[in-house]
């Protein structure tokens, strides 16, 4: 820039703040002129998971963007974690750990369950919950109730790896629509229960919401065996302690047992807490050797997260978090 120029330029004025305080793309440039790089530099994907908290990934070079019914939906091609998606500025699924979460929110209420025979998949609409539940060839039956149709279409393009083929198994039912309804028209018809649910939906604040009150536990319990478990995702929490209180408190006035369990995720930035909850089953009452027989008899295998000897430290929450929430809520 010659000397002087900065002097007889219009400062610029600050940019508003952006639309969705969860996730923004913030311009590299602070002027109009271009860059002096010989290619421009990608936007960073931020996330703004809580008022104080930020994180994100540099480089990021966004793929796709939708507007669907319900939602918008992202698609990002990260250095750290290969292809992610976004809906509504939050962090869903990626390539690159999906393992993680997908493991946790189905093995280890899967392995509770003696004989599993049918599960229900509340969203999931990636296919990442379904592939798990496939690993149990017990299971003869698998709903998933995804209420938009573009996050099938787009993880299906873009993140193929997180479904492996798992709706083009036959034992694998895709139901796009309201997972409400799906529950209700089950309840009525009253011909089938399912043995696990996994509710892989977006947090509370979002088109889910509904699903995640007293009344629909209710609901649900009627379309589930008796010796049922229901696994969800509750939050970080150092993010989201309020919200995770909430979610326990509620599971814990409409199942018998409810156990937390965690792991860190890093798409999530944080450790994740998760939840299973049941009538009769508790995820802590199977020793390791019990779970590593049912693992060894039921054939799961090409895990990269969970096992039996981890199944017990999952539901230890360690100190950190049990500060942040009501250790009655946490500790069993």
């Amino acid at each position: 820039m010659p000397a002087g120029a900065a002097a007889n330029r219009t400062p610029r004025q600050p940019e508003p703040e952006p639309s969705c305080p969860y996730n923004f793309h913030h311009r590299h440039s602070l002027s109009t002129a271009p860059p002096p790089r010989a290619t421009p530099v990608p936007d960073p994907l931020v996330f703004r998971p809580a008022a104080d908290v930020l994180y994100g990934f540099p480089r990021g070079r966004r793929l796709a963007a939708v507007d669907s019914a319900w939602q918008h939906i992202e698609v990002w091609d990260t250095p750290q974690l290969g292809c992610l998606f976004t809906l509504d500025g939050r962090p869903m699924t990626s390539a690159g750990d999906e393992f993680v979460y997908h493991e946790c929110m189905v093995h280890p209420a899967a392995l509770t369950h003696p004989s599993p025979r049918s599960a229900l998949v509340l969203g999931g609409g990636d296919g990442g919950a379904a592939r798990q539940l496939l690993k149990h060839p017990g299971i003869a039956r698998i709903v998933v109730a995804e209420l938009d149709p573009e996050v099938v279409r787009l993880t299906g393009d873009y993140l193929p790896d997180v479904r492996g083929g798992a709706f083009d198994d036959p034992r694998v039912e895709l139901v796009i629509g309201d997972a409400a309804q799906f529950v209700s028209g089950v309840v009525e018809r009253a011909r089938e229960r399912f043995d696990l649910v996994v509710f892989d939906l977006t947090p509370p604040d979002s088109p889910a919401a509904g699903l995640y009150t007293r009344e629909f536990y209710a609901t649900l319990r009627r379309a589930m065996t008796a010796d049922a478990l229901v696994s969800l995702h509750l939050g970080s929490p150092y993010q989201h302690a309020p919200r995770i209180d909430s979610l326990l408190t509620d599971l814990r006035a409409s199942f018998a047992t409810v156990r937390a369990l965690g792991a860190f995720v890093p798409l999530y930035g944080s450790l994740w807490l998760m939840a299973v909850a049941s009538d009769r089953l508790d995820p802590l009452a199977a020793d390791a050797a019990t779970l590593a027989r049912r693992l060894a008899e039921r054939g799961v295998d090409g895990l990269r997260c969970y096992d039996a000897r981890v199944h017990a430290a999952l539901f230890a929450a360690p100190l950190t978090a049990r500060d942040k929430l009501d250790r009655r809520l946490i500790e069993p």
